[in-house]
């Protein structure tokens, strides 16, 4: 049964207890006291067969008619006594949506969170985070929620990172390292429960065959050109470790210190992040090769009293080298080439690799030899070039066969000559450690000798 309670000011409601139990109230605010008892009445009824399970009847069903689209109408759908207008549902329903998108975490500062947290990895590789954050927030929006970016958006964005024009005109294998991170990142969010698939778990990331278009062997006449127009000392070195010393820009670079160049028996001790997780490869130990030497006596003679690093004066964080060598190069007059320092490396190898078995030469560059052959290695015009005069001169020897650049300063034997030869530094380990300003000893902290 249903009830009729009075309210200040002539209002009027209807108390009355649904099938479950529960008192519900509607409110008819100022109405006469017959339109409430009718209201009532319709009220009972409806009650009624909700409690059987039965339809309305007939008249009911014509008074309910009466009352669609009105406030009435919209009270008794909100006790439950009518179903509600298709219209309200529709609203409710896109509210609710919005609701729980507005509580989603935004792309941006949930990226923010995850590149912080992860103090496991090194800077290079928040590095790479990052640079996959600026792909993701450009083409998304700091703002995006991360729930509402799908499976079908991801590939979108993958085509956008390849675009030239429209996109960011990335080369396929930066392409699979972004979607690679990407990936990771929303791993992290789907862990946490923040989304419920990861739209990018479909996506190639792993590299599988190097880029051949972006190979370039950087020639001696090129090199020397660039080391010509580099603004000093330590930036020569950086370009002959590089190119010469087939080192890794700038992890390996910025770790050298004067410590680790043994002039005595002519080796540098390079210390690698990049493996220093695998057993027995946090260092390997380089030639002083002959073009490298010049560079580094140079260095080392404007090295400052109590100085230890070898490059001293680009470590700072914003010391962009990359962006320094391309200013190098265009001052140079010589056309940039794709993956200015991996190229420097990728050259050395092939150099060395026609001089020196692959296993040494692997062990003096920091790679492996399968890695080699698809990263690093090289067919140049000088190969051709050899394959020719071999053709019209059969008894050529075979050693200048083996030569990728006229100027090598390799013996023809294919074997290093010995440091006590022609390669020998100009310095003893005693003139080593002198300077205009007297004798530097080890306990000044420069260097000492590697035993």
């Amino acid at each position: 049964m249903a009830s009729i309670g009075n309210d200040p000011n002539g209002r009027k409601r209807i108390l009355f207890f649904d099938p479950d139990g529960k008192r519900k109230t509607i409110r008819l605010g100022e109405v006469s006291t017959d339109a409430a008892k009718s209201i009532k009445q319709r009220v009972e009824q409806l009650v009624a067969a909700q409690r059987m399970g039965t339809g309305w009847r007939r008249d009911t069903a014509r008074w309910l008619e009466t009352t669609k689209g009105t406030p009435l109408y919209a009270k008794l759908a909100a006790v439950g006594l009518v179903p509600k207008p298709i219209e309200q549902v529709e609203a409710e329903t896109q509210a609710a949506a919005e609701k729980a998108i507005a509580a989603l975490p935004r792309l941006g500062m949930f990226l923010d969170s995850y590149i912080a947290g992860r103090t496991d990895v090194k800077p290079g590789t928040k590095l790479v985070y990052e640079q996959a954050r600026r792909n993701l927030v450009d083409y998304f929006g700091v703002e995006k929620p991360l729930g509402t970016i799908t499976a079908g958006d991801s590939d979108d964005w993958r085509l956008w990172l390849a675009e030239s024009e429209k996109g960011e005109g990335l080369g396929p294998n930066t392409v699979r390292k972004r979607c690679a991170v990407a990936k990771l990142f929303f791993t992290g969010a789907l862990r946490k429960r923040l989304i419920a698939e990861n739209p990018f778990a479909g996506l190639k990331g792993t590299t599988v065959k190097a880029d051949r278009e972006r190979f370039h062997f950087v020639s001696r006449e090129v090199a020397d050109k660039v080391l010509a127009a580099c603004p000093d000392a330590e930036w020569r070195l950086i370009f002959a470790l590089s190119r010469y010393g087939g080192l890794r820009c700038p992890s390996e670079h910025l770790r050298l210190t004067w410590a680790d160049v043994d002039w005595e028996r002519g080796r540098i001790r390079v210390r690698s992040p990049k493996t220093e997780h695998h057993e027995g490869k946090a260092s390997r130990m380089v030639p002083i090769f002959p073009e490298l030497l010049p560079y580094l006596e140079a260095a080392w003679d404007q090295t400052e009293p109590g100085g230890t690093n070898v490059i001293a004066r680009y470590r700072d964080a914003n010391a962009n080298l990359r962006t320094h060598l391309l200013r190098i190069i265009e001052r140079a007059g010589v056309t940039p080439w794709p993956k200015l320092f991996q190229n420097l490396r990728s050259t050395r190898q092939t150099e060395l690799a026609e001089q020196f078995p692959m296993h040494v030469v692997c062990a003096w560059i920091g790679n492996t030899e399968a890695v080699a052959a698809e990263h690093y290695l090289q067919v140049t015009d000088a190969h051709f070039d050899a394959a020719l005069r071999r053709h019209t001169k059969p008894a050529q020897h075979g050693a200048e066969l083996a030569r990728t650049d006229s100027r090598s300063d390799w013996p023809a034997s294919g074997k290093h000559r010995s440091f006590s030869g022609g390669c020998e530094p100009k310095r003893s380990t005693a003139q080593v450690f002198s300077s205009p300003g007297g004798i530097r000893t080890p306990d000044q902290g420069i260097m000492s000798p590697l035993l």
